[in-house]
């Protein structure tokens, strides 16, 4: 397998039926955030020892979930299922204050793989509710990111997702109004949302900055660049994972035929490839490459075999591992 390099400028002609092409996208996969997170646990097994409980999924992706379920990592759905005093590390999609309330009435050792951008999100709410206003908060229902957030202020938080929603908000003339959102949306989708709002109610205020987390949007640009260019998209990620679903939406919006979300190479139906020349490949920010990897070693064994990697960002930004896992002052002497 042969990969080259391309910006987005690239000549984009469709290729010829002896010409088939893979465009791989770039960035793609771990963002900084999952980074963290996957590092924590790790770090957390070297530290203490198996088990080390993890609330909910520490990334929504089944391969790095069972890696870790193979290594001793129990995941739990709630604190309470956590034993007293036990080590317990939570999720990147961040928890409500209730959560650390009930971790600390059972004594646990926690450490918080929450994303920063996430945590930007909590700390803007309780800014916010501070402040007299009220906060629609644009997200998916029963997404644990949203769970988190809203609990911060759950009598202040109202969640929107879509039309209906907008239509049931009601608040007087005078309510101070502002809008934050979920980190993992589509841009064009929260935009969307956003214009509905203002629509309604014009003196909403906008967020003092973007809460749509840099990661998110840059697949989605990669992803933008690459689908008017391709008859098939894949994206590699899991069924739960807000922003991997989003790619495969953003690529049918922007022209691509058909877009499909897989966890594995083998989940790939060989009746997608017939007929077409030209394939895009992506994967959501809590994706390891090595999955990616697996879907371009099929695609090659399919009659794929040039890979052509278009880049339309670079990404360099490190978030720091919680406290108790780093190495102490003497350790890096």
């Amino acid at each position: 397998m042969t990969i080259t390099n391309t910006a987005e400028t690239a000549d984009t002609g469709q290729p010829t039926q002896s010409d088939k092409r893979v465009l791989l996208a770039a960035p793609r996969g771990y963002c900084a955030g999952v980074d963290r997170a996957v590092e924590t646990v790790e770090k957390s097994l070297e530290k203490y020892g198996a088990p080390i409980y993890v609330r909910k999924e520490i990334v929504h992706n089944k391969h790095v979930v069972k890696t870790f379920e193979d290594r001793g990592v129990i995941f739990v759905d709630e604190t309470t299922e956590v034993p007293q005093g036990a080590n317990v590390v939570f999720s990147a999609h961040g928890v409500s204050p209730m959560v650390h309330q009930e971790a600390r009435k059972l004594e646990l050792n926690t450490l918080d793989a929450t994303c920063p951008l996430v945590t930007k999100v909590h700390h803007e709410v309780k800014r916010f509710a501070k402040q007299g206003y009220q906060i629609v908060l644009i997200g998916h229902h029963g997404h644990e990111e949203v769970e988190g957030t809203a609990g911060e202020a759950p009598d202040v938080v109202h969640l929107v997702d879509g039309q209906d929603d907008v239509n049931a908000l009601d608040f007087p003339e005078d309510t101070k109004l502002i809008w934050l959102s979920q980190t993992t949306l589509s841009v064009d989708e929260t935009m969307d949302t956003v214009k509905m709002l203002r629509e309604k109610f014009p003196h909403i205020q906008d967020p003092p900055s973007d809460d749509i987390c840099y990661a998110t949007q840059n697949r989605q640009v990669a992803v933008k660049a690459i689908a008017p260019k391709v008859e098939l998209m894949i994206v590699v990620g899991s069924q739960n994972s807000s922003n991997s679903k989003r790619l495969v939406e953003v690529a049918l919006q922007h022209g691509t035929k058909e877009s499909y979300l897989v966890d594995y190479a083998d989940q790939i139906d060989l009746a997608w490839l017939e007929g077409v020349n030209s394939v895009g490949v992506t994967s959501g920010a809590s994706v390891p490459e090595i999955l990616v990897r697996g879907v371009l070693d099929l695609l090659a064994e399919q009659g794929f075999p040039t890979v052509e990697e278009v880049t339309t960002a670079t990404e360099d930004l490190i978030f720091s591992l919680p406290r108790e896992l780093r190495p102490s002052r003497t350790n890096r002497e």
